[in-house]
């Protein structure tokens, strides 16, 4: 059964929020191996550290500013996201 999880897999939708911190609860390792493409308001971003689709937002790193406890700091854009799995896009 676990064989058909992992194929199945393949075909879902990028999770409804995800986050690149692994301290995060939103943290999900396996999903952020298969390389998730988000656009936000139509452009590609490459500098997100968390979004949320039903929500309507993503957490973006500013330059290389770090907070005092040395993560980089971000600041939270609202607007349209669309998120995508980047291997299923090349099909």
């Amino acid at each position: 059964m676990a064989e058909k999880s992992g194929k199945k897999q393949k075909s879902d939708k990028p999770p409804d929020r995800l986050s690149n911190d692994p301290g995060s609860p939103f943290y999900d390792g396996n999903t952020l191996k298969r390389d998730v493409g988000i656009r936000f308001k139509g452009v590609e971003k490459t500098n997100v550290s968390e979004y949320c689709v039903s929500e309507g937002w993503v957490r973006v790193e500013v330059g290389k500013t770090k907070d005092r406890y040395g993560n980089p700091l971000t600041i939270k854009l609202s607007g349209p996201v669309e998120v995508y799995f980047k291997d299923e896009k090349k099909k």
